[in-house]
């Protein structure tokens, strides 16, 4: 059948997180993010102790794991106490 694409994407994009879930970017080098919004097609995250928002393609992102979790809150801690981040 010319013009029918033989193999349809039949993946489901993937669930919009709520605002502030933390993610792992594997297209960054499962860098940790918090989920901050949609950009167009992509997802907007932003580091754990604050900096610069990038972009992420939903099909590489992922949940991170408790374990995730705990070492970016605890990055963020040590990044306060510091007095790098407010």
């Amino acid at each position: 059948m010319y013009g029918e694409n033989p193999r349809p994407n039949t993946q489901e994009p993937p669930e919009l997180p709520a605002p502030g879930a933390l993610l792992v970017d594997m297209g960054r080098g499962d860098r940790v993010g918090e989920f901050r919004g949609v950009a167009g097609p992509r997802w907007s995250l932003r580091p754990v102790g604050g900096g610069i928002e990038w972009e992420a393609e939903p099909r590489h992102v992922r949940p991170a794991l408790l374990i995730g979790q705990l070492r970016a809150r605890t990055a963020r801690l040590n990044a306060r106490s510091r007095g790098e981040v407010l």
